[in-house]
């Protein structure tokens, strides 16, 4: 009965109903799977009227662009602490262990902010501003002194950082990297050592400023 009660559509004051079925669908989206979003299971969800959610959102598309909207603000705001919290030396490590932390905590969540962002003729939304994910990782690089004007070359590296810490999402649950997490003490010191040996890599390649 209680339960029964709970799901009673009950008002909201303007403004509440559009972040209250997006916070229903992250609640969905999180213990379900994406398979489980309809605007029918949110509105039940928010306990709210099957009609409600298009008075927000006229389809399935627009409610899922605004969960992955709300995703990467919640990843912009991880990484934001993890600056705060960082010293410079073991910034770019630390940025790349909380996104690998983020999608590996989230991963339905993960998944939809990338399949709502594939297809679009920018990056992700407010990739450009200066709290974005994608600009927080670029000014973590200029801190650990790369060339500021160099702006192609910066924005490479930048997307070079970011695919690495993709990459590393995708795979860091491989059984095959067991081992190494245990000799290492544990999975953090696993991601920070992936992190920390990427530069290695360019450093061992044929014409690298080190091969010259």
């Amino acid at each position: 009965m209680r339960h029964a009660a709970a799901a009673e559509p009950r008002p909201y004051h303007h403004g509440d109903l559009s972040r209250a079925l997006v916070d229903a669908a992250l609640r969905l989206l999180e213990r379900d799977g994406p398979s489980a979003l309809s605007l029918r299971a949110v509105a039940r969800e928010a306990g709210v009227s099957p009609a409600a959610p298009y008075h927000h959102f006229k389809d399935k598309g627009e409610l899922l662009d605004a969960v992955a909207q709300q995703g990467w603000q919640m990843l912009n705001e991880s990484l934001a602490r993890t600056r705060a919290e960082q010293a410079d030396a073991e910034l770019n490590s630390g940025l790349g262990v909380t996104y690998v932390r983020f999608a590996r905590e989230h991963p339905a969540l993960y998944r939809v902010m990338y399949d709502c962002s594939r297809d679009r003729e920018a990056l992700p939304d407010h990739s450009n501003d200066k709290d974005s994910a994608f600009c927080r990782v670029r000014d973590s690089l200029i801190r650990a002194g790369a060339d500021p004007d160099d702006q192609i070359g910066l924005e490479l590296s930048a997307v070079a950082a970011w695919c690495a810490a993709h990459g590393l999402a995708e795979m860091a649950a491989f059984k095959q990297f067991q081992s190494l997490k245990d000799a290492l003490g544990g999975e953090e010191a696993f991601l920070r050592g992936v992190f920390n040996h990427m530069g290695a890599i360019t450093r061992a390649m044929p014409g690298s400023p080190d091969e010259t």
